[in-house]
């Protein structure tokens, strides 16, 4: 199996309830950052029986799937015991011996469609220009810097094709110009979305998926954006959004990144 297959099957034991598979495919110290799970591999085959026990059954739909060194990150919507749909990126770092050694993710409520009609998940298309894949991360790493960040805003501009942007965000409608207004909006209620640290920028081909920490309306904050580039301009856009538990409420000391 590849890394990518692993990954889609260890997921897809949520639904199927299958502990053995889902024990295999795992390091024994497996480190959970998804702050409402205890980690460890055990902690993991539990919450599968868990659920295989649970009176509704868990969906699990994967979307996408990219590859980068020894992690994989995936874009799924999950419906974990009749709960409701919720979409998800998930990250899986692998080990030496191929198995599972690590997971992070970001978790929102599945949304209506937004101002341009787009869902939180639609678009799905073929990786391509896989020969761009460190020129991609590199201009998501300055993008970050330069705009989210807002070292240099003056530069928004150059990092699209002008008002060529497709949006996925929930509230987002397309184009710089839907960003901008978008942007505008919260400053009239005095809403920030600060980004001040950069995690991880994960790519492959022309798909980006950045996880970055900062500040939404003044709530600490989990950000996974995962971009598309055409022509080195920033095309496309999904993402999540997640509040990050205090303390007092977290089942693991790893931390959210």
């Amino acid at each position: 199996m590849t890394q990518i297959e692993k990954a889609v099957a260890l997921i897809n034991t949520f639904a199927t309830g299958d502990t053995e598979k889902a024990s295999s495919l795992l390091t024994e110290n497996y480190i959970q950052h998804n702050l409402a799970y205890e980690t460890g591999r055990d902690a993991f085959v539990g919450s599968v029986g868990y659920l295989a026990s649970a009176p509704a059954p868990t969906t699990v739909n994967n979307i996408r799937a990219y590859e980068d060194g020894d992690k994989v990150f995936l874009q799924t919507v999950y419906n974990f015991a009749g709960a409701g749909e919720q979409v998800a990126f998930d990250i899986f770092r692998f080990d030496n011996n191929g198995l599972i050694a690590e997971h992070w993710d970001n978790l929102a409520a599945l949304a209506e469609p937004n101002p341009s009609g787009h869902t939180q998940i639609d678009n799905l298309a073929p990786t391509k220009d896989l020969d761009k894949t460190e020129e991609n991360r590199q201009l998501v790493k300055n993008f970050l810097f330069d705009v989210m960040q807002g070292n240099n805003p003056q530069k928004t501009p150059e990092y699209f094709d002008g008002d060529k942007y497709i949006q996925h965000n929930t509230g987002i409608a397309d184009g710089l110009s839907g960003l901008s207004s978008a942007l505008e909006a919260l400053a009239k209620q005095d809403i920030q979305m600060i980004y001040t640290t950069v995690h991880q920028v994960l790519a492959q081909g022309d798909y980006v998926l950045a996880v970055s920490e900062g500040t939404f309306a003044n709530a600490p904050t989990s950000f996974y954006d995962l971009w598309r580039i055409e022509n080195g301009k920033i095309a496309e856009h999904w993402d999540v959004m997640e509040t990050i538990a205090d303390e007092a409420n977290r089942h693991n000391s790893n931390g959210k990144f």
